[in-house]
């Protein structure tokens, strides 16, 4: 095997682990986007026994860190899996 194809696999490599990663992300924001439709008062009482925090905070808290978790999959995970899929398909 030579070092071009050594390369190719490493990248088809990273790109299965990165596409993998986004997936993983994106089922996670998906559950607790629906933990927070369909249970918020549930999550909200057990989110209060730990941390002292209004419910307009909590709603701020949890909206926001999904807006970053998504903004981080998309950076990190997905235009990383779509450049090195884009330089694979063109060797």
């Amino acid at each position: 095997m030579n070092d071009g194809e050594q390369n190719s696999i490493t990248l088809e490599s990273l790109a299965t682990i990165l596409g993998g990663s986004f997936l993983i992300s994106y089922a996670l924001l998906i559950l607790w986007f629906l933990i927070l439709q369909l249970a918020p008062d549930l999550f909200y009482r057990l989110s209060t026994k730990w941390f002292a925090i209004g419910r307009n905070d909590f709603d701020l808290v949890n909206y926001g860190g999904m807006a970053f978790l998504k903004i981080i999959s998309l950076v990190f995970f997905l235009s990383p899996y779509l450049s090195i899929k884009l330089l694979l398909r063109k060797k």
